[in-house]
């Protein structure tokens, strides 16, 4: 598990394409690799990837071919830059919100501009997961945890702060960047609970029970 407050920004220093899938080798000061161990998970731009041999400066890991057709990683190249997470431990304080590491979709910006100190940034998300995503609700963008301030059918609206566009790759986004979207976990458990024909609950359950 993971919490989207990204704790460093690597480069890609290599990639070697094996059998179909795609091995990366990420470099990074930034993080504290003499204490991880070779299994360790590691977000890379949201993706909960596994850390296969660790260096003093960064670590190597494997991308299948699952996870290549779900997410961006497949269109990095060396000297890209990337987002790092390492993965929770039990006691670590929750600064953004419960992020699996699994994405979800592929979104796109459509539009940037200047609000204030901030940037209001504008993202459109593959129509079938709109759902999952509400006013005031998290969405996690490239593994950055970020609050929605509005919802235009499947396009969210996002303000990033200084400290969060200087210590991510969201500061060097442009209109048409393709992101690794992972939408809220409650959202996707309360709607399985709300799936009637599995035998969950009912929005009629509820109205007759007085919970809405």
């Amino acid at each position: 598990m993971f919490t989207g407050i990204v704790q460093a920004i690597g480069n890609i220093a290599a990639i070697e394409r094996v059998a179909g899938d795609m091995r990366l080798v990420v470099r990074t000061a930034e993080l504290p690799f003499s204490s991880y161990a070779v299994g360790d998970s590691i977000a890379v731009n949201g993706a909960c990837l596994t850390a296969t041999a660790l260096h003093a400066d960064g670590f190597d890991t494997d991308v299948s071919t699952e996870t290549l057709a779900v997410t961006s990683l497949g269109s990095l190249s060396v000297g890209s830059q990337v987002n790092l997470e390492p993965s929770l431990r039990l006691g670590d304080r929750l600064g953004g919100h419960l992020v699996s590491g699994h994405i979800d979709c592929l979104g796109k910006v459509t539009a940037l501009s200047k609000d204030a100190r901030s940037i209001r940034l504008r993202v459109a998300i593959a129509p079938e997961f709109a759902r999952y995503v509400a006013r005031k609700g998290s969405v996690c963008v490239d593994g950055v945890s970020l609050t929605i301030n509005a919802v235009s059918a499947n396009v969210i609206d996002l303000n990033i702060i200084p400290h969060t566009a200087e210590t991510t790759i969201i500061g060097n986004y442009s209109v048409g960047t393709v992101v690794n979207i992972e939408v809220d976990l409650l959202a996707r458990y309360v709607e399985r609970l709300l799936l009637k024909d599995e035998g969950g609950l009912s929005m009629e359950f509820l109205k007759t029970n007085g919970y809405v």
